[in-house]
Parts: C-alpha cells; structure tokens; sequence
C-alpha cells in the first residue's frame, strides 16, 4: 500500500466523512468511495461503519489508522532529516494549534518563518488543546501551541505566555452596572454576580468550555445558557451583539468601539500557552527557529 493511501484512510476517520474528507484530499467522492471499498476487500476486513451522518472506524480501523499514523509520522521524520543532510533548510514542520487562537497569534510567525526559510513547509493542523495534546503524544505533531493549566506542565520553561480568561461583552449589557476597576487600569467583574445573565458557552470538551465549567462548578451554579455548544469564536462574536456573556482569551481579543473585555474576579482566571513536543524529542533545525519565532513574537507583543 502507497502513503498517500494511508493519507487518505486517516483523512476519511479525522473528517468523518467521505464527503468531506474527498473535499480535503481534491477528489470526487465516488473515487474515495471506491478506493474504500478496494482496501477493504483486499484487506478483508471492515475499516468503517457507514452511518446516516457520515463514517466510524470499526474495531480494526482504529488499529488500521493508528498505525498509518505512526508510518506517516516515521516517513515525515525520515524525509526531514535526509532533507537536512542534503537541502540545509529544507523539511517539513506539522505544526498544531487551536483555529481560535492561531488566527491571531500564528500568521505573522508564518510569514516571517516562511521568508527566512522558503524551503520549509509548515502544514497546521487545527484543533481543540486537549486534541492536540494527544495527537503529539501519538507522535502525529512535531510542535504544538496549546493551553494547559499550570498544573498540566510541571516545567515552567515550557511555558511561552501566560494567557487570561476574560469575559466578553457589550458595554451596553447590564452586567456592565457590576464592573469594579482593577489598580492596573483593567475592568473586572465577580462570576457569582453574574449569574442571572444569560452566557453563551463552548462545549466542555474544549478547554474555554472546561474552563467555564470549572468557575461554574467552584460556584456550585448553573449558568443561564441555551447555547452549550458555540465556538469560541462564534460565542465571542454573539457577546459582542450584546446577546449575552461569553469566554474568551485575551490573546484572542479584537477591539470594538462597544465591546468590554472583563477580568474574571480581582485574583483573575489564567492558562499557560505551552510549546509541546512528541514524546520522543526529536527537533529539526526547523523546528527549533520556528519554536525560536514564535517565542520571540510572543514577547513583543506582550
């Protein structure tokens, strides 16, 4: 079996979808449709289970695709390193991050990174921190940038940022009526006064949802919320409309002439926005300048 045929199986379980996974890979769908059902003929075996939504990995998919994954990590890394044995500069960085958070940090690295080094290719791959983190402890990242309670990581050098937790919203909202001010200059508001306003929250899989739901259950409440299940962008957009409180990062915060981002109680709410590493440490010279950019621009921007 080719790579790319690996590629495209681990593509069909991460998309859940023939559909969408065809869209990823630039082929017709009925192609990904009949090279499955190829591979599972002559494999013998069932790779997925077709449902009404879409696919599932059977019992010897998941052993299928775990698998793939480590072959195409081994084959990444081996290109790598003939890459700068023989094309100093050149190679390959899979590079993770949260969609919400890469969007305001990353894309000024890249471009930096890419005119230093035009024969590297960073390819980003976009989840959730608790998905990233397993994902490189798979080894199916070379570096990830994800946000991790102080007690996650127990070696503080890891660390590139510490970020804050803040609330959004409008500076028409009446929870704007609770606002004290901070001696640095900055509003906060206390999470039990706020209760009885409606919030527009992420699920708490994510960890801006996880975090949500840890200042709610240190309260012993239940917020007021019909939506449970936003992105944190979608969330934060809402909240700036004034149609309720959301969570945010303040490494994600965008200013509008109506909009307060409010500190969560005086002692405050904070992650750490940590650089991590599959297990086995492996770092090309790529990575290194590229973990060296993203630490450098973090600083001035903070």
């Amino acid at each position: 079996m080719e790579l790319k045929e690996l590629e495209y199986i681990v593509t069909v379980a991460e998309a859940g979808s023939i559909s969408r996974a065809a869209e990823r890979l630039y082929l017709a769908q009925s192609s990904l449709s009949q090279f499955l059902s190829r591979c599972e003929a002559e494999l013998g075996v069932r790779l997925f289970m077709r449902t009404a939504g879409g696919v599932r990995l059977t019992q010897s998919g998941e052993t299928y695709v775990r698998t793939a994954r480590q072959m195409l990590r081994q084959y990444h890394r081996l290109r790598e390193e003939l890459q700068e044995l023989n094309q100093p500069g050149g190679g390959r960085i899979d590079f993770g991050i949260s969609s919400f958070r890469g969007s305001y940090l990353l894309p000024r690295v890249l471009d930096q990174f890419r005119r230093q080094y035009p024969g590297v290719e960073a390819v980003i791959h976009e989840h959730d921190s608790q998905v990233l983190v397993k994902k490189l402890a798979a080894g199916e990242l070379d570096m990830g940038l994800v946000a991790l309670s102080p007690e996650e990581h127990p070696d503080p050098d890891q660390a590139v940022m510490r970020d804050e937790v803040l609330l959004v919203a409008s500076r028409e909202h009446p929870v704007m009526e609770l606002v004290r001010w901070g001696e640095d200059g900055r509003p906060w508001v206390a999470l039990e006064e706020t209760l009885d306003f409606e919030y527009l929250l992420s699920n708490s899989t994510t960890v801006l949802g996880s975090i949500a739901h840890r200042q709610f259950d240190r309260l012993g409440r239940t917020p007021r919320a019909m939506n449970t299940n936003l992105t944190a962008a979608f969330a934060a957009s809402m909240a700036r409309q004034g149609l309720g409180l959301a969570f945010t990062y303040r490494s994600c915060v965008e200013p509008y002439p109506n909009v307060e981002y409010l500190s969560i109680g005086e002692e405050k709410c904070f992650v750490d926005l940590v650089l991590v590493y599959p297990p086995d440490g492996c770092r090309s010279k790529a990575i290194r300048a590229l973990e060296r950019m993203i630490r450098q621009y973090i600083v001035r921007v903070n």
